[in-house]
């Protein structure tokens, strides 16, 4: 009886059932893949061996470094774990944040050993952030360096002007309105912003020095906000070798003096709904942007 019931509906609402069908099939494999990361068993790794390597995932625009910091202070705790890969496609981002992340990874690498792979892009706070792996791997294509410092914003002070609009802004001090986009800058915000840049980077090319074991006036003198390709970051000192995601694993397993396959241990993992993680499978992606005042950052 249940099954003449459940062929009439399928017949009757043939799109429903589809549609059903698809979502209970996605439920089980999502289910199933957190089963596997739960046992450390990650993508393209099923390997039992007792040998584990920690991933850690540096991707996108980095204005905070809480999750990435955390994973990279549980594999750093963690004495199961050999050694750790950072796989870096970043284009940069917040000052503060990849400073954050570049404190993490020379703890990191002070107790075992740390490799960084650059993908497609690893410029400014994204090599700020990896510098100082043991070892740094990228593509022949991959961009990175851009070693500099960016800010940027909008003024509207004009603009309102000719609509016939008066912004009033008090402030307590000259400089604590500078970079409102209701007024153009002074020439002392001007200096006292630009103060701020060249000290933002004078940091960033003293922690590179650091972390590259270069010279500062090596570092300094392509500090200018280029960016290059891998095989002129390898000319320049700022990688160690060329290769691809699978040559500096096997870079890692060489420090680490592991043979034949490891365990994957890949992170920060980033909790989603159930309703999230389907839509993510389903390829619906929803997105939202929102910019307000400005900020210094790594680009």
């Amino acid at each position: 009886m249940l099954e003449e019931t459940r062929t009439r509906f399928s017949q009757r609402h043939p799109l429903i059932f589809g549609v059903m069908m698809i979502i209970t099939a996605i439920v089980l494999i999502l289910g199933a893949m957190a089963f596997f990361r739960s046992m450390g068993w990650m993508e393209g790794n099923f390997s039992l061996g007792r040998d584990k390597l920690g991933v850690v995932h540096i991707e996108g625009t980095i204005m905070d470094s809480t999750d990435v910091v955390g994973w990279i202070r549980t594999l750093r705790d963690d004495d199961s774990v050999s050694g750790v890969l950072l796989r870096v496609n970043s284009p940069g981002g917040a000052i503060a944040p990849s400073q954050e992340i570049y404190q993490a990874v020379t703890d990191l690498a002070s107790r075992k050993p740390v490799v960084a792979s650059y993908s497609t892009v690893a410029a400014s706070g994204g090599y700020y952030a990896s510098a100082p792996a043991n070892v740094i791997v990228a593509n022949p294509g991959s961009i990175t360096a851009s070693i500099g410092v960016m800010a940027e914003f909008v003024t509207v002070g004009e603009a309102l002007r000719k609509l016939g609009i008066k912004p009033e802004i008090l402030t307590t001090g000259k400089y604590k309105a500078a970079g409102t986009p209701m007024r153009d800058l002074t020439t002392a915000q001007r200096d006292q912003i630009l103060g701020m840049m060249l000290d933002l980077h004078a940091q960033f090319v003293d922690d590179v020095a650091a972390a590259r074991n270069m010279k500062r006036s090596r570092v300094e003198a392509i500090a200018d906000g280029r960016a290059v390709t891998g095989r002129q970051a390898l000319a320049l000192g700022l990688v160690d070798m060329l290769g691809s995601e699978e040559q500096a694993f096997d870079k890692l397993k060489e420090l680490c003096e592991i043979e034949g396959r490891a365990s994957l241990i890949e992170g920060p993992v980033v909790e989603q709904t159930l309703i999230q993680e389907i839509m993510g499978s389903l390829k619906i992606d929803f997105t939202s942007a929102v910019n307000e005042g400005w900020t210094f950052s790594f680009k």
